[in-house]
């Protein structure tokens, strides 16, 4: 399974022979300008919420890549009423495809579209896919309710918000591990605007100290998990 990150919390996961792109926001973000968006392939598109940094690309690159948007019914209706006919909306359940299987989990946020309308709920997913369970948080507050995720699945890797003040910062990310029970963090949703800036290696050094692994592959690097 390899992993590229496009900045903010747009990542692209390849495994089981698809490409999943998440939340893509980099054509309006200056630390992604060397990201060439044309040459970006998904054959889905998974949303977490409503928010520009979030659903800046969305259109264009569903256009582009003839990818299946997968979202809140809200964004669906959104993106629909611009061109896009291959969508799959979903809420806070589960669905399998001939690929995986994606479960759509709560996150402690807000949801707005650009046009000001609202964006149903705001979401994680929980994958299983190319035999590992991969829980990408969106954009979350600290919640009790990761809890009942260590009760369904043994996660393999977690992509957690951990900039602090609209999300989750490091500290409460790594609260969050122990509630689900997942030793693995790849870290989204940090450095792009200066209310969200953090001490990189502090947050490594962290994540060390607990016995848990912190990966922060750069904008446009791509590892394997």
């Amino acid at each position: 399974m390899k992993y590229t990150y496009y900045g903010q919390s747009c990542f692209l996961l390849e495994a089981a022979g698809k490409k999943l792109l998440f939340d893509p926001f980099i054509s309006h973000n200056q630390l992604a300008k060397n990201i060439d968006i044309k040459a970006i392939e998904a054959d889905y598109i998974l949303v977490s919420h409503g928010h520009g940094d979030h659903v800046a690309d969305l259109v264009s690159l569903a256009k582009q890549t003839q990818a299946t948007v997968i979202a809140m019914p809200e964004i669906i209706d959104w993106v629909s009423k611009q061109g896009i006919e291959k969508v799959h909306g979903m809420n806070f359940g589960k669905v399998t495809f001939d690929w995986g299987v994606v479960r759509m989990v709560p996150a402690t946020h807000s949801s707005s579209l650009p046009d000001g309308s609202y964006g149903g709920n705001p979401a994680g997913f929980v994958l299983e896919v190319g035999g590992k369970q991969i829980y990408f948080a969106g954009d979350t507050g600290l919640t009790i309710e990761m809890k009942v995720l260590a009760d369904i699945y043994n996660l393999d890797y977690a992509i957690l918000p951990i900039g602090g003040n609209y999300t989750m910062d490091v500290d409460d990310a790594l609260i969050a591990t122990k509630y689900f029970d997942c030793d693995n963090v790849i870290g989204v949703h940090y450095n792009t605007f200066p209310v969200i800036e953090i001490d990189t290696q502090a947050a490594l050094d962290k994540f060390k100290r607990e016995n848990k692994t912190l990966l922060l592959p750069e904008i446009g690097e791509t590892i394997s998990l």
